[in-house]
């Protein structure tokens, strides 16, 4: 039977930064996308996948612009990478 209980988000300095540089807004959309990732990695507005030719590095959707970074640690551990417009989010991964 699949554990229910949340996953475990660490955020990087470098997700914190670079959360504190987005508008308000979509901070505030942020929070959700997170809030869907920690309960369920496979929520369809997230729309994961994977980055190619990384070992780990998944990408997911905040908005049509914004994406950010993760990557599954041991246990239930999701650690936040990194948060930003999509091309130069995705270049620095």
């Amino acid at each position: 039977m699949r554990s229910m209980e949340p996953l475990k988000l660490v955020l990087t300095e470098r997700f914190k930064k670079s959360a504190l540089e987005l508008d308000a807004e979509a901070r505030e959309k942020l929070k959700k996308q997170i809030a869907f990732l920690a309960s369920d990695p496979r929520h369809p507005s997230l729309r994961v996948k994977k980055i190619q030719g990384t070992g780990s590095v998944f990408e997911a959707c905040v908005d049509r612009d914004i994406r950010f970074t993760f990557e599954f640690g041991e246990g239930r551990k999701i650690i936040l990478r990194v948060v930003g417009p999509h091309d130069p989010t995705l270049k620095k991964s």
